[in-house]
């Protein structure tokens, strides 16, 4: 069977918030579902406005990134060579509702764990090690977290940790919450915020693609990223583990990471 990667996107938010409303496709076992499929499926939220995560080529009109990769490379070893992913696009704010409902069978989206949304949702071990960041303009006067005052603003995304997690290393300044990554930046560059904040291989993602700017100091907090799939989902949460464990055992992980980020990094989960 010939594999294709299919792309479900912008799909009308009122219409994913509202299907499967009574809770059945999320209590499905979905190991049992992908053992019992012909052609197995595995439904993946992700983020497209994330650089070297999840983003679209338009050129080769599909979705890149590491997160893609890993979600590839996870499918196959759970359901088998002709298993297909299924990507949704997801936001921040969108990402647990969407799971909740059963549109998606799990969440790669550079999903920090936290012990509130493990109220919510079960995560994978960490996948990614990420910690928060501050960008600027490379002719800011910021050079760290700690000069932010009532007289800056800083830029987040809405329902990301981002915005918690300023204001408690940053108290005095003011925190502007956007939609998504892109209508933050757009904001920085338009003069809107002092500041933009979120894990610090987002914020490299977003440099790479827009020089004149730096992250101002080191990373304030630890952010590791997890798969999130629904309570009751312990196979599907175990055969996620074990793919893991296997990527990093084989190398594989390692091939993909140093793909997106560099010959001459390596994750600290692959030591």
């Amino acid at each position: 069977m010939k594999k294709l990667w299919r792309i479900v996107a912008l799909i009308p938010l009122l219409f994913l918030l509202t299907a499967c409303a009574s809770g059945a496709g999320s209590k499905a076992d979905i190991a049992s579902r992908i053992e019992s499929q012909a052609y197995p499926t595995i439904t993946w939220g992700v983020k497209v406005d994330t650089n070297l995560f999840g983003f679209y080529n338009i050129q080769e009109n599909r979705i890149e990134g590491f997160d893609i990769d890993m979600a590839k490379e996870i499918t196959k070893r759970i359901a088998g060579e002709d298993a297909e992913p299924v990507f949704v696009e997801v936001t921040s704010k969108t990402r647990i509702p969407l799971l909740k409902n059963g549109n998606v069978d799990a969440l790669i989206a550079t999903m920090t764990i936290s012990e509130e949304r493990k109220k919510q949702v079960d995560f994978s071990q960490v996948y990614f090690d990420a910690g928060q960041a501050i960008m600027v303009p490379e002719d800011s006067d910021i050079q760290d977290v700690s000069e932010l005052t009532s007289e800056h603003t800083v830029l987040a995304v809405k329902g990301s940790t981002s915005a918690d997690r300023i204001k408690e290393a940053a108290p005095e300044a003011n925190i502007l919450e956007l939609e998504n990554y892109s209508e933050a930046f757009t904001a920085l560059k338009s003069g809107q915020g002092d500041a933009m904040t979120t894990d610090n291989a987002i914020l490299l993602g977003i440099m790479e693609q827009n020089p004149g700017y730096r992250l101002a100091g080191s990373t304030f907090t630890n952010e590791p990223y997890g798969i999130a799939v629904n309570k009751g989902q312990e196979d599907f949460l175990a055969q996620i583990n074990q793919a893991i464990d296997d990527m990093v055992a084989d190398g594989t992980y390692q091939e993909i990471y140093t793909k997106w980020f560099g010959d001459n990094t390596e994750s600290s989960i692959a030591e």
